[in-house]
């Protein structure tokens, strides 16, 4: 076995919060490489630290805070240049970030391995950034890791074979079992006694015009409830921009705090509105009903299952807030769309495989050998030898 063999390369606080787990069971194959597109000195360091990660091994420059365009091209060029000079034998990308976009580029280019983690999830609006990432990186990727059962359909009807594709689960159900359990080892936090309402938006969709934030912040200062609300930077930018911080004095405004905190006020709360992907899948393990403030979501299986409402443009988001708190919560017996808390294990196993050799096909049958699949059965249709390409 030769160290550091398993790049995981990373560029976003919900990408290290979802990979932590994974990069923990690879242990020393692991080499982290973080490319910087969110990459805040303090704030990154803080969410290192709480989850209990080394620093990483690599990080890049000239990414954080640039255009879409030249975050990709960043991105690419540099990981290219770190896969010649140091090769790993497999990649693993999480989501679909500009970072997921650049990694699966650059892996493919070099002809290594690539693990997509999050696999599968579609929203089928292309005005979404992260759908054209998704796309992208669903035809580059050589082992799939959907979440779901879903997501290994949507995978199989855009033409890619099911023996690449494995149903593991999501990796944010340990990670979100596991910052409670740091929660609960952490001084108390200033959870108000009265019921409350958690709210987050940072989406473009709802900041990026006057109309759109003001739509949210305005339903926000007229619930029942007090709202507190997570501001993010791009959020309180948005607000000084358009002259709407006179609705702070509306909510419990605080700023962007540690993400075991966050879910410490999630799980307290009465309910969540928030355009957050990540929060949709949490939502399902702290059994917390979510308002979704977006025009699409690619995580339909939390609505499906009673966790969230999708509230369009258009659409009433007080009247939605206001019916869901009429609604005594039923959710505590609601088992999560997302798994069982083991993807990580899953991934990891796959992961070590694909980089001592192993073809799709025989990584995925001798994972699911050792550790019993979350969702559909798989089968293993390829040889056991592999050239990569």
């Amino acid at each position: 076995m030769i160290d550091s063999d398993i790049a995981v390369v990373m560029g976003t606080r919900p990408e290290m919060i979802k990979l932590a787990h994974i990069i923990r069971q690879l242990g020393e194959r692991a080499r982290v490489i973080h490319t910087g597109q969110h990459f805040d000195d303090e704030l990154s360091e803080k969410v290192r630290l709480g989850l209990r990660l080394p620093e990483a091994d690599v990080v890049l420059t000239g990414v954080g805070g640039e255009t879409r365009a030249t975050q990709v091209a960043s991105c690419l060029s540099a990981l290219t240049q770190e896969f010649t000079r140091s090769r790993p034998k497999a990649v693993i990308v999480q989501g679909d970030t500009n970072t997921v976009a650049a990694g699966a580029m650059a892996a493919n280019f070099a002809g290594i391995p690539l693990l997509h983690v999050e696999a599968g999830l579609r929203s089928y609006d292309r005005g979404m950034p992260e759908e054209i990432n998704r796309l992208l990186t669903g035809v580059l990727a050589d082992v799939h890791c959907a979440a779901t059962d879903q997501n290994r359909r949507n995978l199989i009807l855009e033409g890619i074979d099911n023996s690449r594709i494995v149903v593991t689960g999501n990796p944010i159900v340990e990670a979100t079992l596991d910052s409670l359990s740091l929660l609960a080892a952490a001084p108390p936090l200033s959870i108000p006694e009265e019921p409350f309402v958690l709210a987050t938006i940072h989406r473009p969709e709802n900041t990026d015009s006057k109309a759109a934030l003001e739509r949210v912040l305005s339903a926000l200062a007229t619930l029942p409830l007090p709202v507190l609300f997570v501001a993010h930077p791009r959020t309180k930018n948005a607000m000084r921009r358009y002259g709407l911080e006179h609705y702070a004095k509306s909510l419990w405004m605080i700023d962007s705090i540690q993400h075991h905190e966050f879910l410490g006020y999630a799980q307290a709360s009465a309910l969540l509105i928030s355009d957050s992907g990540g929060l949709q899948e949490e939502c399902t393990v702290l059994k917390v009903p979510l308002l979704v403030v977006r025009r699409s979501t690619e995580r339909p299986e939390s609505s499906e299952v009673g966790f969230s409402v999708l509230v369009g443009p258009g659409e009433d988001i007080t009247a939605t807030a206001r019916g869901l708190l009429a609604t005594p919560n039923t959710l505590q017996n609601v088992s999560s769309p997302y798994g069982d808390g083991t993807a990580s294990t899953r991934i990891a196993a796959l992961a070590k495989l694909i980089a001592d050799g192993y073809s799709p096909a025989a990584a995925i049958a001798q994972m699911t050998s050792t550790f019993p699949l979350f969702g559909a059965s798989q089968q293993a249709t390829e040889p056991d030898t592999w050239e990569w390409a």
